[in-house]
């Protein structure tokens, strides 16, 4: 098993940057993809961000060169830091990882293809 907890959301003024990050832990080693995943009220979750271990990243058109992901495997985690928030930004930030041993072709970008996924962070940008 193998599991992932978020850390780093909160309240942050529009046009501020936050960084979120995710730890896994338990039987976590040979995790190839990792991604953030965002749910906002009343609205369905999306892809914000993903990468794969050989460095391969993704972005949603909306981030639109504010956000950055990135890993240090030496320690199974993976950050998003986010800049130039504003209030569609806020929503409730999730970690999600492919199982170990799997290997995607580029950044999944379906919910279904994660296998784990964190609690989540909420991320409250006001106006």
């Amino acid at each position: 098993q193998v599991q992932l907890v978020e850390s780093g959301g909160g309240l942050v003024q529009a046009g501020g940057s936050l960084r979120v990050s995710c730890v896994a832990s338990g039987s976590a080693f040979g995790i190839n993809a990792m991604a953030w995943f965002r749910q906002a009220p009343g609205k369905q979750r999306e892809l914000v961000a993903g990468m794969t271990s050989d460095g391969t990243t993704y972005y949603g058109d909306f981030v639109k060169g504010r956000f950055a992901i990135f890993n240090d495997n030496a320690k199974n985690t993976v950050s998003l830091q986010m800049s130039s928030l504003n209030s569609d930004d806020t929503a409730i930030y999730t970690c999600a990882a492919v199982r170990p041993g799997a290997i995607p072709e580029g950044v999944p970008l379906r919910e279904v293809e994660y296998d784990y996924w964190g609690q989540g962070t909420q991320v409250t940008v006001s106006s």
